[in-house]
């Protein structure tokens, strides 16, 4: 009888989670909705109208609905129907005034209607004024998900700092190669090149402005999320906690949502099947994720520099990731190398392509989630960073965890090749025996006693803690 009491006395927690609307930021939160949705909490995923028809192109987002207790709400995105072809064009026009009161108010409404009402919101640090605005109406807490890596976090929570000390803006050769020492516990690591690509804008610049506003609103949220385990971060995560009462690393998420996956989410194995076909540690994967475009000229010179590295590649390259319109690039890139030897395709499963035997190497824009994804799968990195924590993260591939090799700011057809021939070629001890190792604690922290494990754990215990309270 006393049991049956505390059942009614105990209502299932409502989470509401809210993404930043760029396909960086939605994955490892729409993981993250999965994983509470297992572990029997109500969650809402209050992504915008324009991602949520993308992500269905690109996804089985029918599979999701059948999850236990995990519903879609679609909100504004604030930002005009044709937006630029570059997703990192866009940007600026998310971050408008407009646009977030527009955020807002959807936010306002959505939490209004929810039944059962929200328990607490999960959102994007780049979503906090919003978040920490709309929520006190409501007297619910807030518990930010910053989607960088804490190391690249922690260094925004300096950006006004290094403004006010004349570290910013960083723009003359002799700024990018000067030491950082602003930001305790990474002064020798990080020089200006290496700093977030807004530290090179004005001080008056809305996006730095914008960075700065809501990294100061995040840090007023009751405890925050990262996507990263305390074996590769530790240092940096443990300063977390001089600004929050609870600091909760979970990463890999991908990795701690695998024993959930039954099914995959696309059928088409071309890639995999050409993969088949290669010895291990052979064929390098290149992939520059969903937000940069290059240039004709930059594809030009990565595909000569791959072609001449005489080693396989997979290269993922959709159109829409050329600025050039005109059909040359394609049609040299699709036609210009033995079928064994490259392989194009517009979308590759990337988990599944890192976990392949026969894959020795990854060359990457550096973005977080695919730079901890190599990591998890022992993959060494080549990186070639263009925007936002890029720079900061191949700067700690290479020098902090020893997982790779940094290729900021070069895009040479002869250094391409170069760089991968030393990666593929010349298998440098050091760079394998740190990938390996790191690969082998990012599993531990993920299974069950690991670190991520215990403290998702411990998220899903105060969530549950806080719907007592409401």
């Amino acid at each position: 009888m006393i049991h049956v009491m505390a059942e009614k006395e105990s209502p299932t927690p409502h989470v509401v989670v809210l993404p930043f609307p760029a396909h960086g930021h939605i994955n490892p939160m729409l993981t993250l909705s999965k994983l509470f949705s297992h572990f029997g909490l109500e969650t809402t995923f209050a992504i915008s109208h324009r991602f949520h028809t993308r992500l269905n192109k690109l996804t089985h987002l029918n599979k999701l609905t059948r999850l236990p207790s995990f519903h879609f709400a679609t909100i504004t995105d604030g930002a005009p129907s044709d937006l630029p072809k570059a997703p990192f064009q866009a940007f600026p026009l998310f971050i408008t005034p407009t646009a977030r009161a527009a955020v807002a108010t959807e936010l306002r409404d959505l939490l209004a209607g929810l039944s059962p009402p929200a328990t607490c919101v999960v959102a994007d640090g780049l979503m906090s004024t919003i978040a920490l605005d709309v929520t006190a109406e409501f007297g619910i807490p807030v518990i930010a998900f910053r989607t960088y890596s804490a190391t690249c976090t922690w260094a925004t929570v300096f950006l006004k700092k290094m403004v006010e000390e004349g570290v910013i803006p960083v723009q003359i050769q002799e700024d990018m190669e000067k030491e950082i020492t602003s930001i305790p516990g990474l002064e020798n690591l990080l020089r200006g090149q290496d700093l977030p690509v807004i530290c090179r804008l004005d001080p008056d610049h809305p996006v730095l402005n914008f960075y700065i506003t809501e990294t100061s609103a995040m840090c007023k949220a009751s405890s925050i999320i990262f996507n990263t385990f305390h074996n590769l971060e530790s240092p940096i995560i443990s300063k977390f906690s001089t600004i929050f009462p609870k600091v909760y690393s979970l990463g890999p998420l991908h990795s701690l949502f695998k024993p959930h996956i039954t099914t995959s989410n696309n059928n088409d194995t071309t890639c995999i099947t050409w993969l088949n076909s290669h010895h291990p540690n052979t064929v390098l994967y290149v992939s520059f994720g969903t937000v940069v475009c290059l240039s004709r000229d930059q594809v030009m010179e990565f595909w000569h520099g791959l072609v001449n590295s005489g080693k396989p590649f997979l290269w993922v390259l959709r159109d829409d990731s050329i600025q050039s319109g005109d059909g040359v690039v394609d049609s040299v890139l699709r036609h210009g190398v033995p079928a064994e030897r490259g392989l194009l395709v517009d979308w590759a499963p990337q988990e599944e392509v890192l976990a392949h035997p026969a894959v020795g190497g990854f060359l990457s824009h550096s973005g977080w989630n695919s730079t901890l994804e190599s990591i998890s799968e022992g993959v060494p990195l080549i990186c070639w960073p263009l925007i936002a924590d890029q720079t900061v993260n191949s700067r700690c591939v290479s020098e902090m965890w020893r997982v790779g090799i940094d290729m900021k700011g070069s895009c040479d057809r002869v250094i391409v090749e170069n760089m991968v021939r030393d990666l593929m070629e010349n298998k440098r001890e050091d760079i394998l025996r740190s990938t390996a190792e790191m690969a082998n604690m990012a599993n531990e922290s993920v299974k069950k006693g690991g670190s991520s494990y215990r403290d998702l754990e411990k998220l899903i215990e105060d969530i549950r803690s806080m719907s007592l309270n409401n």
